[in-house]
C-alpha cells in the first residue's frame, strides 16, 4: 500500500508509522513459483494494509466498448479524478486482483526518493493494476502494458513493487517515478526462478539485475543513466543496483520491512540466520537475496498460515517480548511504531499479520486446469491471523453479499458485513490473546479444512459442466464461492457472540461438550477467573513498590 506523499523518505514504514497524523500503508507480497509449490501452481499472497482500508471484494465484468470510448482515471488512495485515457475495444473480467487469464498483480510501496514523486502523472499504482489486468493475458504483456502506460501519460505514484504472476511465471516490477523532469517511470523487472520463492514488503528488492538477459529481466533503456543524470550512482552500467540508486536502505526499511520477507524465507530455506546482520542493519552485511529455493514443496496452506505470522520462534518473536508475555501473548502492537525512553528512540516490530489489514489473499494460478476454474483467489477481511480464507473463483460474476462493494464502509458497522464480524472477532482477541485464539483456530481450521477437501470435487464438476455448457459452469463456480463466503460469515457472527458471552468481565465461563455448564437447577455456575500473567503481576509490583503489597495488620 502508499506511503503518505507527505512523508515520502528513503526510509521507513517505521517512522512513517510513527507520525500520528500520517496514514501509513503498508503491504506484503509473497510468491511461489510453479515448482516450488506442491501442486505446480504459481502463488502470490496479499496483505493490503491500511488504517483507513474497508475490506471487500471488487468484480470488474468483461466488456465491449465503443470506437473513442474514454475511461476515467480515479486515484485509488484519494478518490481523487485524475483524468481519463482511451478505453481498449475488449477489457477482461476481473475479480479482486486477479482476471480471467489467471493473471495476478499485488503491489507493496517502497517510496524511494522524495525529490522522485511526480504530481503531473495521471496513472496511480492501483489504476494502473485494474487497467492492466482489463487489458493483459500473461505476465510479461501485463509487463509491457504497464510500463506502456506511464511512459504514454505518466505516473504519479511513488515507488512500487509490483507482484505479476500467470500460471507459468511470476516477476517482480519496480518502477520510480522521474520528478516530473520527464514522463514516466524507471524500472526494471525481474522473473523469479520456477523452484524459488521471493517476496516483498515495502522495500525496493532488486539490487544488481543482468542486463542481458531478456528472458528473465527487463527494464527501462534510462533506468541507469537517469540516475546517473540525478547523481545517484556513477559506477560501471554492470555493477548497478536498482535499491542502492532509488530507494537506499536504512533501519527501517530493514527491520520493519525486509524483517518480513526474511521470515518467510527462514520458513521454508536453511541458511537464513546468515542474513540477520544485513536485518539489523550491519554495515557491510550479506543483502538478503531476491528469491531463495526452498528446502521443500510450499502449499497454498503453507502461504496461508504464512501471512498470519508473528515472527514466532526467530529473534523477532513479538509473543516472547515483554509487550505480548505482560499481556496474554499478544502479537500486536498499536501505533505509532517508534517511542523514546530517556532519550533513547526504539521501535516496535512490524510482522506479517497486522492488525489493520484490510483484505488478505492468496491467489492461485493452476495452469493445468481451464482458466475458468483455474484462477483461484483464497480471500480474507481484515487480519490475516484472525480472518479465513474463502475459496472465490475468479470467474465469479458476483460478490458475496457480505464482501459486496458498498455493504458498508469503514465508518458504517453492519453485523452482516464480513469485515466488520471479523473485526469483532480480532478485537476480543487483541485483549486477551492466548485465551481466545484456540477459540478462533477452532472454527478458522473446520472452514478451512473443509474448503480444501471439497476442491478437488468442485474442480471436476465444474470441468464436467464446462464441458457443454461455459455460462452453467461460471454460474456454479460463482454460486460456490458465494455460498462458502456467505456461510463463514455466519460461523464467524456465532464466533463473535460465543466470545463475549465465553470472556465477559474478564471470566472465562465453563464448558461441556461444546455447551456452557449450568447447574442441575439451569442457572450459571461460577466461572473461571482469568486473572494475568505471572509476568504482568511481576511488572506491576516493580512499578508500583510495596504500595499493593498485603501486609498482616500489626497485633
Amino acid at each position: 500500500m502508499k506511503l503518505s506523499k507527505t512523508l515520502l523518505t528513503v526510509a521507513t514504514v517505521v517512522a512513517v508509522a510513527m507520525m500520528g497524523t500520517a496514514t501509513a500503508l503498508a503491504c506484503t507480497n509473497l510468491l511461489v513459483g510453479k515448482n516450488a509449490s506442491t501442486d505446480c501452481s504459481t502463488i502470490i499472497s496479499y496483505a493490503a494494509d491500511s488504517h483507513k482500508l474497508y475490506g471487500e471484494l471488487q468484480i470488474l465484468p468483461a466488456a465491449d466498448h465503443p470506437a473513442g470510448a474514454m475511461r476515467k482515471v480515479v486515484e485509488w488512495d484519494s478518490g481523487k479524478l485524475l483524468g481519463e485515457i482511451p478505453e481498449v475495444a475488449h477489457t477482461y473480467h476481473v475479480t479482486g486482483n486477479t482476471n480471467e487469464w489467471q493473471l495476478t498483480i499485488a503491489e507493496s510501496t517502497f517510496g524511494g526518493r522524495h525529490e522522485l514523486a511526480d504530481s503531473t502523472g495521471l496513472l496511480d499504482y492501483g489504476s494502473l493494476i485494474w487497467i492492466t489486468l482489463q487489458r493483459a493475458k500473461t505476465a510479461r504483456e501485463a509487463i509491457t502494458v504497464m510500463t506502456d502506460l506511464v511512459a504514454k501519460y505518466g505516473y504519479c505514484s511513488e515507488g512500487e513493487s509490483f507482484s505479476i504472476g500467470d500460471p507459468n511465471e511470476i516477476w517482480v516490477l519496480e518502477m520510480v517515478g522521474k520528478a516530473g523532469k520527464e514522463k514516466g517511470a524507471v524500472w526494471v523487472a525481474m522473473r523469479i526462478p520456477d523452484d524459488c520463492i521471493s517476496g516483498h514488503a515495502n522495500q525496493s528488492r532488486i539490487y544488481r539485475f543482468p542486463l542481458k538477459d531478456k528472458a528473465n529481466c527487463l527494464y527501462s533503456k534510462d533506468v541507469i543513466s537517469f540516475a546517473r543524470k540525478m547523481g545517484y550512482y556513477s559506477g560501471k552500467d554492470e555493477d548497478f543496483e536498482f535499491s542502492t540508486a532509488y530507494s537506499p536502505a536504512d533501519f527501517g526499511t530493514l527491520r520493519g520491512c525486509d524483517a518480513r520477507v526474511w521470515a518467510y524465507f527462514n520458513r521454508f530455506a536453511q541458511g537464513m540466520d546468515k542474513y540477520l546482520p544485513y536485518i539489523n542493519g550491519k554495515k557491510g552485511a550479506e543483502k538478503l537475496p531476491l528469491w531463495v529455493k526452498p528446502t521443500a514443496k510450499v502449499s497454498v496452506r503453507d502461504v496461508q498460515d504464512m501471512m498470519r505470522d508473528h515472527f514466532e520462534g526467530t529473534p523477532f518473536d513479538m509473543t516472547q517480548d515483554p509487550g505480548a508475555t505482560n499481556y496474554y501473548g499478544v502479537p500486536y502492537r498499536w501505533r505509532p511504531m517508534e517511542f523514546k525512553v530517556d532519550g533513547e528512540t526504539y521501535c516496535m516490530e512490524r510482522a506479517i499479520a497486522t492488525q489493520q489489514t484490510g483484505w488478505v489473499f492468496v491467489a492461485q494460478q493452476r495452469g493445468w486446469l481451464p482458466r475458468e476454474v483455474g484462477a483461484l483467489v483464497w480471500f480474507g477481511v481484515d487480519d490475516a491471523n484472525t480472518a479465513v480464507f474463502v475459496p472465490i473463483y475468479a470467474c465469479s460474476t458476483e460478490a458475496p453479499e457480505s464482501y459486496r462493494v458498498g455493504k458498508a464502509d469503514l465508518y458504517t458497522f453492519d453485523f452482516d458485513a464480513a469485515f466488520w464480524v471479523n473485526n469483532l472477532v480480532a478485537n476480543q482477541c487483541y485483549s486477551r490473546y492466548s485465551m481466545m485464539i484456540p477459540d478462533v483456530r477452532r472454527v478458522q481450521g473446520r472452514l478451512e479444512n473443509r474448503f480444501a477437501r471439497q476442491l478437488a470435487d468442485v474442480d471436476a464438476k465444474a470441468q464436467a459442466i464446462l464441458g457443454h455448457d461455459r455460462n452453467q459452469a461460471i454460474e456454479f463456480l460463482t454460486n460456490y464461492s458465494i455460498n462458502q463466503a456467505q456461510d463463514a460469515t455466519r460461523q464467524y457472527q456465532d464466533l463473535a457472540k460465543y466470545l463475549f458471552v465465553k470472556y465477559l468481565d474478564g471470566n472465562v465461563k465453563k464448558e461441556e461438550n461444546g455447551q456452557f455448564k449450568r447447574s442441575e437447577t439451569g442457572m450459571p455456575v461460577s466461572p473461571v477467573y482469568g486473572g494475568y500473567t505471572q509476568d504482568y503481576y511481576n511488572t506491576v509490583v516493580k512499578g508500583s513498590g510495596d504500595r499493593l503489597k498485603v501486609v498482616q495488620p500489626e497485633k
